[in-house]
């Protein structure tokens, strides 16, 4: 099997002949690659050969193409700042009440510059790979975070917590659905072979399970549902320790849950079982970037064991792998898996 095979197995139940690697390594394959997050953000041919030279060396099956998660927000008119050698990020918000919503613009948002690099990166790896490497397209920030960077985090905390702005909060999410849901459906145009988003924001560690319930849940299942409607399976992140929202990231529809290092893995995989395909969740840290590689190994293994009795799982850190994360760990965990057998 190449990767696009194993992967799709993993994604239809079936058992691939070896477990299925996506690697979220943007920020380490431009580092390898030469050039900084500068170039990397605003070349998208330099941004595509970062991750095919990534490919070669590591011999992985999945792309995570990311590029950071500034810039569906940039592109609406929130301000960002554009370091150097790290990703892009945004300063300030957009709003300074949810009275002003009329302000916000209503242009063609691919014309943005960050989104059309991003959608041109992927149509090259697409015609580059075709179908033998996967392709997943990410797609910026889910609607819940895209509202966040808009109205400000502070802002938009205060106002989940006042029941008169919960229209307007509904209001401004509606507002972030489109814009998400716009990239979505340019994104699914190039080529890739799947969907996805981040919505960090909307996780435990900074808003309760009501919270993400109500607020970000319905908007969530929306954008893998039009994820569904381009014929592309789609996969969703949250950062931090999500077991207690679990059950209800299961009900978004999402083919795929990318789930971070601070999650215990044993209950997702008690949660998820031939439900949906757990993609990660080696520690990029403590484990990838600091771990020595008999602990790179011993952890690969301990995870590989326990969704052993699965084929929908895909091995990948739970977040975005640091720069400069040594070479050998990457190659030690992608060559366990390679030679894992239950």
């Amino acid at each position: 099997m190449n990767g696009y095979q194993r992967i799709t197995a993993a994604l239809r139940g079936e058992q691939p002949d070896s477990t299925p690697v996506m690697l979220h390594n943007f920020m380490m394959a431009a580092h390898e690659a030469g050039i900084s997050m500068r170039v990397f953000r605003s070349d998208p041919r330099e941004l595509a050969r970062a991750f095919v030279e990534s490919v070669e060396h590591y011999q992985y099956d999945g792309i995570v193409l990311d590029v950071d998660t500034a810039t569906l927000a940039g592109a609406v008119g929130v301000p960002v700042d554009f370091p150097e050698h790290e990703p892009a990020r945004t300063r300030g918000s957009l709003l300074h009440s949810l009275d002003d919503l009329q302000r916000l613009p209503h242009d063609n948002f691919l014309n943005y510059p960050g989104i059309r690099v991003w959608l041109e990166a992927a149509s090259i790896l697409s015609e580059t790979f075709g179908n033998q490497v996967f392709l997943r397209g990410n797609c910026d920030q889910s609607p819940f975070t895209l509202a966040s960077l808009i109205r400000g985090m502070d802002g938009w905390l205060m106002d989940l917590c006042d029941p008169e702005r919960e229209a307007h909060a509904h209001a401004l999410l509606e507002y972030s659905t489109g814009i998400t849901c716009m990239f979505v459906r340019a994104m699914a145009a190039t080529g890739v072979h799947m969907i996805s988003n981040g919505d960090s924001v909307a996780g435990p560690e900074l808003v309760s399970p009501s919270i993400y319930q109500r607020y970000a849940l319905p908007y969530e299942r929306r954008v893998a549902a039009c994820a569904h409607e381009q014929d592309l399976p789609y996969v969703l992140h949250i950062c931090g320790n999500t077991a207690s929202i679990l059950p209800d990231m299961l009900t978004t529809g999402a083919d795929g849950l990318e789930i971070d290092y601070k999650t215990d893995a044993e209950l997702a995989h008690t949660l998820m079982m031939n439900r949906c395909v757990f993609i990660g969740n080696l520690d990029p840290g403590g484990t990838l970037a600091l771990g020595s590689t008999a602990s790179v190994a011993q952890r690969t293994r301990e995870l590989l064991t326990t969704f052993a009795d699965t084929p929908r799982f895909i091995l990948n850190a739970g977040c975005a792998i640091p720069p400069p994360t040594p070479p050998e760990n990457l190659r030690t965990m992608i060559a366990v898996a390679r030679e894992f057998h239950p």
